[in-house]
């Protein structure tokens, strides 16, 4: 019978911690943006020197927390059909994207009044890269307006789905509406211009 080195079950026991301490972050900074660093602790189950001893302050544990969502969320889209029509294939996807957003959009405050700048859009680029290769097909297609940059129509969409998390939020959007709104909004962006 083998049994587990103290080195590898303080290991062990250091990743457990490091899971809940993430997860109470996720959560706690889901319903208040502003929870301190004594709240997440509190929610985790942990003292604050245990949460000190894994994360150096308060930008780190927002950042590990928000990469966590990301890390949930590119899960979910990377088993979403991006196949077949491209207007169709955006519409999926724009759909289950809604329902992230949706759930962090107060996670995202916190990230965006702590990160450094720019480094919240580090972290969304491979769900950023993926509605632009989808875009560039949709363009190939001949769905896709092609006369404004790139960069920029990645950006409105995200913007449009941030913007109807935040409606959703304050209740001037109702749920069950949400990802249709989305979704309209966003098509007609993207649709070809008609010669005049």
């Amino acid at each position: 019978m083998t049994t587990a080195t103290p080195g590898r079950r303080r290991r062990a026991d250091a990743e457990r911690s490091i899971a809940r301490i993430v997860s109470a972050a996720r959560e706690s900074l889901s319903r208040d943006p502003g929870a301190s660093i004594d709240d997440i602790a509190k929610a985790a189950g942990v003292g604050r020197m245990t949460l000190y001893g894994h994360f150096r302050n308060r930008a780190e544990l927002v950042e590990a927390a928000l990469s966590d969502a990301l890390r949930a969320g590119e899960e979910v889209l990377s088993a979403v059909d991006l196949g077949g029509d491209a207007r169709e294939a955006l519409t999926r996807l724009l759909e289950s994207s809604w329902s992230l957003v949706a759930e962090s959009t107060a996670l995202l405050a916190a990230a965006q009044g702590t990160l450094p700048d720019g480094r919240v859009r580090q972290l969304h680029a491979a769900p950023a890269e993926r509605v632009e290769d989808l875009l560039r097909r949709g363009q190939d297609q001949g769905v896709f307006r092609t006369d404004l940059p790139m960069s920029w129509l990645v950006s409105v969409i995200q913007h449009v789905l941030h913007g109807a998390a935040e409606e959703n939020w304050a209740g001037r959007l109702r749920p069950e509406e949400t990802a249709g709104i989305v979704v309209a909004t966003v098509q007609s962006i993207l649709a070809v211009p008609q010669a005049c």
